[in-house]
């Protein structure tokens, strides 16, 4: 009988738990705290709004751009600086405009995520350092350098220890406590090397970024003068302005319109795929009104028809993946050699081939290498094979040595999927650019499963200066995790929205130190 009751009272409780965190009261919320957001980003028109990955990207129907910081590097004694998630494109978008907003939220009852109370503090001083770094070796010899010590109220060629006024300390929340501060300063020197050891391309940053990056903290219980909103110009400092998006109070709160009655979920956004039922933020912001007006009741009707609709819509257009959005704009290509040394590497934007605004092209060395979505594979006009990734075959018509299917899992999924298939994706793609082929390799993203056969193509048949040998290079050398790591940097370069998993990255790894050697013919 006792058992029989804890059943019932933990059936009960989750049906209590289902009920408050229905499809609608997410979809809801999810509206309510987006007000919020707009209203601070009226507060700063100018500056670009970044929706931080994957949560943040609920929180408005339209963004400049995305970034990608994990919570689980800011977390106690797990506090981490990842070469993998450099984010270099937002220290761009922030000097060009004087800063930027990055919008994000939690689940936890927090104020604000540990994204933004840690991982950016920790991301933001280790930039800061590494600047100073560059720019001290590079006085008196580099034109940026001087040119940047100027713009920082120093004279070029100035011998001082540092640039002048260039604030290289940590700047955290008031609420993280000092033990932990400390303990977070005794690692920004380890994590600067690494930075400067990952190849990142800090020389461009200095010359772009005329102040130093600093953390600013903005929630729903900050209280903001609005005759008082100081201009960001005035400040000496380029500010990263941090916007949690929801309530913090930690609780499901009752609240209702003048139609339902519905109850407040803070951080609603999170973990989508227990919630959304194949709803994407763009489909939401599509159909908004309809759906919130459609009430609890139809909501989950509504929504299942929608996203049906917009799966057959694509299909119809081979569009395949619904979850990807594609934009055709304006190309912008950019070749470039994998050498440090090559002028090429910062040459100007060329408009001869198409581009789409949901991932990036790169091309490399003598041969060329391209990622992209699986959509984009159906349009190109301008590649000569595709080494397909994605779990859907392509519609295309092309002859079995220029077109390869590998339908790859992510490790979520399936832990040796890439591994499996990467001897198959090597040989194809040295077989193609040994001809001196295009070669484009694609996924359902553009962000990682593409990016880690790649990077695996990259070590494999390419030397250190990114001129490909077929392996040669390859097979004489010991593979390191630094290795890989300075590579990924370089394909983020350009596909900057790049965000491999850990699980694919290990099996990349797997592939090139243990089974790798031998496989490629």
């Amino acid at each position: 009988m006792a058992a029989d009751e804890k059943l019932s009272i933990y059936k009960a409780s989750r049906y209590i738990k289902r009920k408050q965190n229905s499809l609608f009261n997410a979809l809801r919320s999810i509206y309510e705290d987006s007000i919020f957001v707009g209203e601070i980003k009226q507060l700063w028109p100018d500056l670009p709004v970044l929706a931080n990955l994957r949560c943040g990207l609920w929180y408005s129907p339209q963004f400049e751009s995305t970034c990608y910081f994990k919570s689980t590097d800011g977390h106690c004694n797990n506090w981490s600086f990842n070469t993998s998630r450099l984010n270099l494109h937002v220290v761009r978008l922030a000097g060009q405009s004087g800063g930027c907003i990055i919008v994000d939220s939690t689940r936890k009852g927090k104020r604000f995520p540990d994204s933004m109370a840690k991982t950016i503090p920790i991301w933001t001083c280790v930039l800061n350092r590494a600047i100073v770094n560059y720019v001290r070796e590079t006085r008196g010899k580099d034109e940026n350098a001087q040119r940047w010590e100027m713009s920082s109220g120093c004279e070029a060629g100035s011998t001082e220890h540092v640039p002048c006024d260039w604030d290289c300390s940590l700047h955290l929340p008031l609420w993280v406590s000092g033990t932990e501060k400390a303990a977070i300063e005794d690692r920004l020197e380890d994590w600067t090397r690494q930075l400067e050891a990952s190849g990142a391309d800090i020389g461009s940053l200095a010359s772009i970024l005329r102040k130093p990056l600093r953390p600013l903290w903005i929630s729903q219980k900050t209280v903001i003068w609005l005759n008082e909103v100081p201009d960001y110009d005035s400040w000496g400092f380029t500010p990263i302005i941090l916007v949690s998006a929801s309530s913090s109070s930690g609780i499901i709160q009752q609240r209702s319109t003048s139609e339902y009655s519905w109850q407040y979920i803070p951080g609603a956004g999170d973990d989508e795929e227990s919630w959304a039922r194949g709803l994407s933020p763009n489909i939401f912001w599509k159909h908004v009104y309809d759906l919130l007006n459609s009430g609890p009741d139809l909501c989950n009707q509504m929504v299942a028809d929608i996203v049906e609709k917009d799966r057959v819509y694509r299909a119809q257009r081979g569009e395949i993946a619904p979850q990807v959005t594609i934009k055709s704009q304006k190309s912008r290509t950019s070749n470039c050699h994998m050498s440090d040394e090559d002028p090429s590497l910062n040459s100007g934007i060329s408009n001869d081939k198409r581009s789409c605004e949901d991932f990036s092209i790169y091309w490399l060395g003598p041969t060329k290498l391209a990622v992209a979505a699986a959509q984009f594979a159906a349009t190109v006009s301008n590649v000569d094979c595709i080494l397909n990734c994605d779990n859907v075959l392509l519609p295309l018509s092309l002859n079995a040595d220029m077109y390869l299917h590998l339908p790859i899992l992510g490790s979520k999924f399936d832990r040796f999927s890439l591994l499996r298939n990467l001897p198959s994706a090597l040989n194809f793609a040295k077989l193609n650019l040994s001809k001196g082929r295009t070669l484009l390799v694609c996924c359902c993203n553009g962000e990682d499963i593409s990016i880690c056969v790649c990077l695996a193509i990259l070590i494999s048949l390419y030397d250190d200066r990114g001129s490909f040998d077929g392996g040669n290079s390859f097979n004489e050398r010991c593979i390191t995790k630094w290795d890989v790591r300075r590579r990924l940097v370089f394909i983020c370069k350009f596909a900057i929205k790049a965000r491999p998993s850990r699980g694919n990255l290990k099996q990349v790894f797997n592939f090139l130190t243990r089974d790798g050697i031998g496989l490629v013919s």
